[in-house]
């Protein structure tokens, strides 16, 4: 837990540190309890730990510092959903909470999807990935970093 003034409490230390490394393109993964986080964190991202912690509250957290990249189509990229699972009809109330979410900071492109390994291959090519708590299918989230104006930085 930090202890600063304007900080989400909830954002650790290595959180905040790897947040303030990444750069205009970096990306980082809010992944779900069922994302191969270690597997793919082999590949070059940082691990940062976040358990017990739902991705719809870190999100929140994560957008009161994180500026989104306004230049790209799609700063918030979510999991489609595999074959089976769209014949089965299931459903995926968590994006539903990530767009309500990402327009209240502001972002008003809507969730791109892409296919599960495209997704982790994205993933292999992130600044870091975020080991959450999040138990909802297909709560993965992949956020691009965007620019400050010069008067947001003073």
């Amino acid at each position: 837990m930090v202890v600063l003034k304007g900080v989400p409490a909830l954002l650790s230390p290595e959180l905040l540190y790897t947040l303030a490394r990444m750069g205009h393109g970096d990306t980082i993964v809010l992944a779900d309890v069922n994302f191969p986080t270690a597997s793919i964190c082999k590949c070059g991202p940082e691990e940062i730990r976040a358990d017990g912690l739902g991705i719809p509250q870190l999100l929140e957290a994560i957008l009161k510092l994180l500026p989104l990249d306004t230049y790209v189509e799609n700063p918030a990229v979510v999991m489609e959903l595999v074959s089976s699972d769209k014949e089965k009809g299931l459903q995926t109330p968590v994006w539903r909470s990530y767009q309500s979410i990402l327009w209240e900071a502001g972002c008003l492109s809507r969730l791109t999807k892409i296919e599960r390994f495209e997704f982790y291959e994205e993933a292999k090519k992130a600044f870091a990935v975020v080991a959450t708590g999040e138990t909802a299918l297909y709560g993965n989230l992949i956020l691009k970093k965007g620019v400050l104006a010069p008067e947001a930085l003073v």
